[in-house]
């Protein structure tokens, strides 16, 4: 390999640790997530959900688009989680693939097998921590839509 060619290798191997830190950050937060969804889901079932929505609402008196606002604040972070973790584990299969392919030129079966390892499961993890906030994200999404609804339908009928 020429000098740029090395540099470009050595460089997008750096990004490897970082970037499994970040799948591993991701998948942490998606658990931590769906703990507290579930948990939500459960309170909602039986009828003691409390509208985290309505109290900021009453708090502030919030007109309808700070409200939205607030939503959008409040999914922010499982939306970019859903669709980072993707990426990143689209790159954290393409790093060690580098070095099983020169391995494979090499007939070296193991060095390729350890590379492959660490590609594919780095991609599962980041496959099921985006699945599980995009899941998240898309039904708390509803909720906090439908609860919108209800303050200004009530806003509506009060004024």
């Amino acid at each position: 390999m020429n000098l740029l060619e090395s540099s470009l290798y050595d460089l997008a191997h750096l990004f490897l640790v970082p970037v499994l830190v970040l799948i591993l950050l991701a998948l942490a937060y998606a658990f931590l997530v769906l703990g507290a969804f579930v948990f939500e889901a459960l309170q909602r079932r039986r009828g003691r959900h409390r509208s985290a929505l309505a109290a900021a609402s009453a708090r502030r008196a919030m007109a309808s688009d700070d409200l939205e606002l607030w939503i959008l604040r409040r999914l922010e972070w499982l939306r970019i989680t859903s669709r980072t973790a993707p990426m990143l584990g689209l790159v954290a299969t393409m790093i060690p693939m580098g070095p099983a392919l020169l391995a494979l030129t090499r007939n070296d079966a193991q060095a390729v097998g350890e590379s492959l390892v660490v590609a594919f499961s780095a991609v599962i993890l980041a496959l099921v921590a985006a699945s599980i906030t995009f899941l998240v994200l898309t039904v708390r999404r509803r909720w906090l839509l439908e609860e919108l609804r209800e303050i200004e339908r009530a806003r509506m009928e009060a004024g």
